[in-house]
């Protein structure tokens, strides 16, 4: 990662690999790579995730399947979830298939990779992502991923995943994410991370910190083109049905022309995700943008385990920032 002289940093081709000169000897210094995709008519959504931690010699994560006819991780159509797998030393992050079922080969630094998944009879993927825009960077160290370097993409998503014996056909815009840095297992806060894109690779981003029931848009960009600029300001708002999954969502933010963004959601499925000690309520979201249509993307619902349950045992769902 280089670091110009507006002190923003660069993703570059050394990036794509793993962060041996940075690691020291932290125990949580942690490094990820996500990449999402969905079938829209099949509200069918899915993840790749991996987890890496050289210093303690592991490496996590896997793959994630849901659709709507379930949202619990053991009722979904593939779930994933490994803990605590070998991490070989020498592993490359550039040309790599991982102990977790993933692989992932470069094939344009820091634009475009081919991507894998291999669990015969259950769930199998051969996919190809590709960027428009470099990767964004994290410029705001009071989002929920702190100061840990950070970087988001909108890209297309094509190929093919076969489930349970079922071959499907993949070609979507979706998000992909990559961090390094400090990332302990103690830490959770209530956030959420939503993302929506459209045909033309256009989309948005919106990363959310919960305060008095309140969740402000932390960062954020909106993508038109060959363009992005920042979100500065705005809120995410949510409705929930009785057992607190999110139905509806309401985005309005203003970017850094004083322009206004302005989408609204529908969640037309979820998986539960249980990490560790937060829990991260995935829905897959069709949006209506204002001036644009209609985008695809997601919606991260994530908190501490103990204020979902409390949440639920009083019913009242206020705590969680919904508004009914």
């Amino acid at each position: 990662m280089s670091q110009p002289s507006d002190s923003v940093p660069v993703f570059t081709p050394d990036d794509d690999g793993f962060h041996a000169h940075m690691r020291g000897d932290d125990w949580w210094f942690t490094e990820t790579a996500w990449f999402s995709f969905h079938q829209r008519e099949r509200a069918l959504g899915g993840w790749l995730y991996t987890l890496a931690r050289h210093n303690i010699g592991t490496i996590s994560g896997g793959a994630w399947v849901w659709d709507a006819t379930a949202h619990l991780p053991w009722e979904v159509p593939y779930s994933s979830n490994l803990t605590a797998l070998r991490l070989p030393p020498e592993l490359d992050l550039r040309d790599a298939t991982l102990p977790n079922g993933v692989s992932v080969r470069v094939e344009t630094p820091t634009m475009a990779y081919r991507l894998g998944y291999d669990d015969p009879g259950r769930f199998t993927a051969d996919l190809r992502y590709e960027a428009v825009l470099p990767p964004r960077p994290l410029t705001a160290g009071g989002s929920t991923f702190g100061h840990s370097a950070h970087f988001d993409q909108i890209g297309r998503v094509t190929g093919t995943i076969d489930l349970h014996g079922e071959a499907i056909d993949i070609d979507c815009w979706s998000m992909r994410d990559r961090t390094w840095g400090r990332r302990p297992e103690d830490r959770p806060r209530q956030a959420a991370y939503v993302t929506g894109a459209g045909d033309d690779g256009s989309g948005f981003l919106a990363v959310t910190n919960t305060r008095d029931g309140t969740d402000r848009i932390s960062y954020g960009f909106v993508q038109r083109g060959d363009s992005q600029i920042s979100l500065v300001d705005g809120e995410r708002t949510v409705q929930r049905d009785p057992d607190g999954w999110v139905t509806d969502l309401h985005i309005d933010a203003v970017d850094a022309s004083g322009a206004q963004f302005v989408a609204l959601g529908r969640s037309v499925s979820r998986i539960v995700i249980n990490r560790h000690s937060f829990i991260d309520i995935n829905s897959l979201v069709q949006w209506e943008v204002d001036g644009i249509g209609t985008w695809w993307g997601e919606d991260q619902d994530m908190w501490p385990v103990h204020r979902f349950a409390a949440a639920k045992r009083s019913g009242d769902w206020s705590i969680l920032g919904s508004r009914r």
